[in-house]
This record gives C-alpha cells, sequence and structure tokens, in this order.
C-alpha cells in the first residue's frame, strides 16, 4: 500500500515528473505503456492490435487543463483521431476525459465540447467512452454524459469500483441501458469515498461485474487481476452468458500473454491504447495501480 499511495502522489509531483521525463530510463516506461507520442504511432499501434485479433481505445493523453484554449485544442486533437480512424478503418473508438475538454474551467465549456464529440462519432457510425475520473468530478461526469445520452446513445461511462456509490451509479446506468466499463480505479481517494483495502475494492469488482453481466449492454470488464477474470468467465458460464455479449479490456502493454489467452479462448478483447506527450500522469497511475511493474520493468532495462 504504501508503494501505491507514493506512487500516487508522485503522480501529481511537477519535480518528480521533470526528473522522470530527464531520466535515461523514462523511454522504457513509455514504450512498455504508450503507444506513442503521434497520432501516427498511435495508428501503427492500433494496427498491429487489429491486426492480433483486438479492438483498441484510443485516449490522446491530458488531462486536467487549465485554460480554454488548451481545452479547444484538445477536443480539436479528439476529431482528428475520429476522423483518422475512419480513414484508416480501424477497429477502435475513442475514449475522452472532460477535464481536458474544460471541465475544471466551466461544466458548460466540457459539456458543448464533449457532446460534438459525440456527434462526430455518430455522423462517422463511431462510439466514444467518457473515462471516469477523480471523485471530485464524478457528480459533473455523471450529469454530462445524461444530458448527452439523452439526444445521442453512442455514448458510454466508466464506473469504478472502489467507490462506495458505485453500486447505485451502476443500477442507473444499467436501467438506462448505458454501455458501462468497469475498473477499479486508479485515482488517490480519501477513505470517506472510497474502498481502501485490495479485498474491499475486489468484492465490489466482483459483484458489480455479475450484475453487469446479468442486465447490462454489452459491458466492458477492464481488468488485468487473473482471479477476477477466472471469476467472471465461471459466473458467465453458469449463467449461459455468450462470450460475444461482454469484452474484457486491458491496457496497452501490461499482461499480453493474458490478452492472447483470451483471445485463443474467443473473448473480444478490446485495448486501451493511449498516446500523446502528457503521458505521466497516467503512466504513474497505471504503475500505482501494480507496483510491482515498476521494479519488473527497471530490471529489465538494468540488464541492456
Amino acid at each position: 500500500m504504501l508503494s501505491r499511495m507514493l506512487l500516487l502522489r508522485l503522480s501529481t509531483s511537477p519535480r518528480a515528473e521533470a526528473f522522470v521525463r530527464r531520466s535515461r530510463f523514462s523511454a522504457g516506461l513509455v514504450r512498455r505503456f504508450i503507444a506513442g507520442e503521434t497520432l501516427e504511432q498511435a495508428r501503427d499501434a492500433v494496427r498491429e492490435l487489429n491486426a492480433a485479433g483486438m479492438s483498441a481505445t484510443l485516449d490522446h493523453l491530458g488531462e486536467n487543463v487549465t485554460n480554454p484554449d488548451e481545452a479547444r485544442l484538445s477536443y480539436e486533437s479528439c476529431l482528428r483521431l475520429q476522423r483518422m480512424i475512419s480513414s484508416e478503418n480501424l477497429d477502435a473508438n475513442v475514449s475522452i476525459k472532460l477535464t481536458q475538454l474544460g471541465l475544471d474551467i466551466s461544466a458548460d465549456l466540457a459539456a458543448g465540447h464533449a457532446g460534438r464529440i459525440v456527434d462526430h462519432a455518430h455522423e462517422l457510425g463511431q462510439f466514444v467512452r467518457i473515462d471516469m475520473e477523480s471523485s471530485a468530478h464524478v457528480d459533473r461526469t455523471l450529469q454530462i454524459h445524461k444530458d448527452i445520452w439523452k439526444q445521442r446513445r453512442n455514448v458510454g461511462i466508466v464506473l469504478q469500483s472502489y467507490l462506495y456509490r458505485t453500486d447505485s451509479d451502476l443500477e442507473d446506468a444499467i436501467a438506462a441501458g448505458i454501455r458501462v466499463r468497469l475498473v477499479k480505479g486508479a485515482y488517490n481517494e480519501p477513505p470517506s469515498v472510497a474502498y481502501g483495502t485490495k479485498t474491499d475494492v475486489d468484492a465490489a469488482f466482483l459483484r458489480q461485474t455479475r450484475r453487469l453481466l446479468d442486465a447490462g449492454d454489452y459491458p466492458a470488464i477492464a481488468t488485468h487481476d487473473v482471479r477476477l477474470i477466472r471469476a467472471t468467465q465461471a459466473y458467465a458460464a453458469k449463467q449461459s452468458c455468450d462470450a460475444s455479449r461482454y469484452e474484457f479490456q486491458m491496457l496497452y502493454g501490461i499482461r499480453r500473454d493474458l490478452q492472447a489467452e483470451l483471445l485463443r479462448q474467443r473473448h473480444p478483447v478490446r485495448i486501451y491504447t493511449p498516446y500523446g506527450e502528457q503521458w505521466y500522469g497516467y503512466m504513474m497511475r497505471r504503475l500505482a495501480e501494480r507496483p510491482a511493474n515498476l521494479w519488473f520493468i527497471m530490471k529489465n532495462l538494468l540488464r541492456r
């Protein structure tokens, strides 16, 4: 737990970011978790995933922008990404973060950008997923999603199992027919709003996964935890829930062996594929989810 808390704190430290970016080890870390810094590199990564039989969710990295010009640039980058997916005929969709689109500046600003991104996706025959961020943003994120959902149905949401509120939010999403990606959660949350132990988070994740398999609309079960994956498969089999009715989602560069195994078992697999220059905070949160990843990667880099 100490390692996880430390990594989460470092994920928001400008000094730590400057150090990591200067370090000769950072290139290896970035290659492990990030599909590249450019749109072209992201395109090539998705082509490889598609060739291997996997779908992709593309995320142009960035969050918590502080001025409207930054939010506009993020919005425009999403439109370019959608056009690239269409022109290259990729099996992929876009995920967006509302703080990248200006949520910390104005809810109306973020909602306007997000709504136009979903409209553009509708025109292109694409789907959009709105990512969930820290607990301070959950209510506004759900409200913006709800408002867009009234007009367009090609937009899903992410829910985080470690928040106490998620059982209730999940029931609302199921009742509305909203497609949910279920994740454990990767932000540094206080005990007043989130489970603090792995045992409790895992129990919530499994409980909510079963609910989605019972009543959800093509849920995305996003985990690298083998025990939870096996439990999901066992419950689906018990309920006669065909593998085509849900998908597993995993992060780019993590547990490639498990990704391949699920494909061999004929499970749909989608890879969350981030790219862009703003990789630091994302990478540190991924390491915090499993601190052992850091030591494994460092050992391999030192052997070179």
